[in-house]
């Protein structure tokens, strides 16, 4: 079989008010860079408003807020879209545990059901394939000899496996990519037969900082391409957010949110970047 190309889009977590410039970038960059596969690794939709750590009966109390989180996942899946300039290739996006507070929040207060729900997501219109939850966990599915999935759930437990990529890949059984966990993981495994499994956590793909992670927001963003993908095999070329802001703005990140953004140094880390 020919070796393809895929490219990987981590979590974009999409809420109100947070800047979505950079999916114009990913979408250029698929133009360039002509992938045979794009993979969404899945929480596209943040939905705050119906995070648990809110309030109960989310739904009942902050519809409002539901509306312009569900507004916010669209317009930003349609700008990246009409950025990708047609794009023919096979399109896959995963469905987060993000996106399963929707569902969870309908079990919760069952009236809202078929009022609300995934039908109202743009991306099946936007022409890609959906992989849905499967029984209160991510759905996975196999590219290429590649396992993508949201993250992969102990079966004793249903907790997402973490660790090292060795403990994963141990625990996984095969060359996998997830989201999920952001930052940037990547690793491989020799195995005595010579077989070789690669693994890669990316779980994180926008410019706005999170309230809970503080200092720690200096974390790696970007996309992800893999070249020469064959039977579970891959080259793997990790592209900053940073890089692309350079390739189609032609200056560094920060000095971009700087010239874009009032109070830029105080919103985002990335913008104190030197």
């Amino acid at each position: 079989m020919k070796p393809r190309r895929h490219l990987i889009l981590p979590d974009t977590q999409i809420k109100p008010g947070a800047p979505t410039d950079h999916l114009e970038w990913v979408g250029r960059a698929i133009q360039d860079y002509k992938p045979d596969v794009v993979v969404h690794l899945g929480d596209h939709w943040d939905f705050e408003s119906l995070s648990s750590w809110s309030s109960p009966g989310s739904l009942d109390l902050e519809g409002l807020r539901y509306q312009d989180d569900l507004d916010a996942g669209n317009e930003a899946l349609i700008r990246l879209h009409e950025a990708m300039a047609g794009y023919k290739g096979r399109k896959v996006i995963l469905r987060g545990n993000h996106e399963w507070r929707l569902e969870r929040a309908i079990s919760a207060s069952p009236k809202w059901a078929g009022a609300v729900g995934s039908h109202q997501f743009v991306d099946r219109k936007l022409g890609w394939e959906v992989i849905d939850y499967v029984h209160g966990s991510p759905g996975a599915v196999v590219i290429d000899g590649v396992t993508y999935a949201h993250y992969f759930a102990n079966p004793n437990t249903g907790k997402p496996i973490s660790g090292t990529i060795s403990n994963r890949l141990a625990k996984i059984g095969t060359t996998f990519v997830q989201g999920h966990v952001q930052g940037l993981q990547q690793g491989s495994v020799q195995y005595a037969t010579g077989q070789m499994r690669h693994g890669i956590v990316a779980g994180s793909c926008y410019l706005h900082d999170e309230p809970y992670k503080g200092m720690a927001n200096s974390h790696w963003r970007g996309i992800v391409v893999l070249n020469e993908v064959r039977d579970g095999t891959f080259c793997e070329m990790p592209l900053t957010l940073d890089y692309l802001c350079r390739k189609y703005e032609n200056r560094s990140l920060a000095s971009y949110l700087k010239r874009q953004y009032k109070n830029a140094e105080s919103r985002f880390s990335l913008a104190r970047v030197a």
